[in-house]
């Protein structure tokens, strides 16, 4: 199939847009989850247990958000979860997103997109990010927790293509992270996928919650830095993409920090899915006070003077901080070194060293 290579992904605005946000204090973009329920227990996600979730946003808060979202800037709102699709009012809200011209994105694991759901999503022009980690059903079964997933996800593809996607005006995209068991597929399911039109946003897992629990899932660094420029060489090789490796998204760059934040289903807003520091709920405070008195985004949008370490001093520093989840997470600080970046275990070998865990078979 001869396609033009569809983006590798669309978290990115242009260098003067993030740049006139970051100096108004402004939005480009806002994630949300609606529900955290979600019928996949993939190993690595950081989504609570059943009995945890509680006191989640009503209708009128997430209504009122998103129009708070977009009165700071905002153009784009990204569905989390959570799975969306099984939540009961997501066509609605996206209808709503829609009617005050915003765009939407959705991440899903497929469970709710029937032949129907698709053709919605499909004429409100949705972009959709499906989550698939590897072609085989046994390997996708385990890493969602879920016998029957590999089934669901094809499916729901299925249904998608049928609708429509992907097109220049409807968005397709696979999530699959990035773990010992799928990394050597990998690479055929990106030249797969670019050959299909779908863009691929392959991730290294940020070590919280479910992941730190189950090790067997990390990859050494300067494996992650092998792949990554397999990756790239391959990507210019086949489909004419050019672009430098840096962690955590291959081909891609992640900056949200500067230009995008998230809110939570019970309301909390936080830096993003990785950096979980409260830094207030929309409940109690308007989004535009929430973001303007927070001092960990006033550090995070001023990287270039407040990250520490080789990352401070890294010459990609003005087009990378690094994972921030992965820093938070595993040191406590969220200006810290990314210590799962492989520049850093060049320069730092031993604290990567043990800032990974010992990869060992799942039980």
């Amino acid at each position: 199939m001869n396609r033009h290579p569809a983006p590798i992904s669309n978290f990115e605005f242009s260098p003067e847009d993030i740049k006139e946000a970051v100096r108004r204090g402004r939005l480009l973009s806002m994630e949300i989850e609606f529900s955290l329920r979600c019928n996949f227990r993939c190993p690595y996600c950081y989504v609570p247990r059943e009995d945890q979730l509680k006191n989640e946003l009503c209708l009128d808060e997430i209504r009122d958000t998103i129009l708070q979202a977009k009165a700071l800037g905002a153009r784009k709102i990204i569905i989390l979860g959570g799975e969306p699709t099984i939540y009961p009012h997501t066509l609605e809200l996206i209808r709503f997103m829609r009617g005050h011209e915003l765009e939407v994105e959705i991440f899903s694991n497929g469970s709710g997109i029937t032949a129907e759901f698709a053709r919605q999503l499909h004429a409100m022009q949705v972009r959709v990010v499906m989550k698939m980690n590897s072609f085989d059903a046994e390997l996708q079964d385990r890493l969602s927790g879920l016998p029957g997933a590999h089934r669901i996800i094809h499916d729901a593809l299925e249904h998608l293509k049928s609708a429509g996607y992907p097109s220049a005006e409807h968005f397709l995209a696979v999530s699959s992270i990035i773990c010992p068991q799928n990394i050597d597929e990998l690479p055929g399911m990106w030249q797969w996928l670019r050959e299909q039109g779908i863009a691929p946003y392959f991730e290294i897992i940020t070590p919280q919650a479910n992941a730190r629990h189950n090790d067997w899932l990390m990859v050494d660094p300067l494996e992650l830095e092998r792949f990554f420029q397999d990756i790239a060489d391959m990507d210019r090789r086949l489909f004419g993409q050019e672009w430098e490796i840096q962690p955590p998204l291959v081909g891609n760059k992640c900056m949200r920090h500067k230009f995008s934040c998230l809110v939570n289903a019970q309301g909390y807003v936080m830096p993003c899915v990785g950096v979980t520091i409260p830094l207030g709920n929309i409940r109690q405070q308007p989004l535009t006070r929430i973001l303007a008195e927070s001092q960990v985004l006033k550090d995070l949008k001023d990287h270039r003077h407040t990250i520490k370490g080789p990352c401070h001093d890294c010459d990609r520093a003005e087009e990378c901080y690094g994972c921030r989840g992965a820093a938070y997470q595993l040191t406590g600080d969220y200006l810290a070194s990314d210590p799962l970046c492989w520049r850093n275990c060049r320069t730092q070998k031993l604290q990567c060293a043990s800032a990974v865990p010992q990869k060992r078979s799942a039980v």
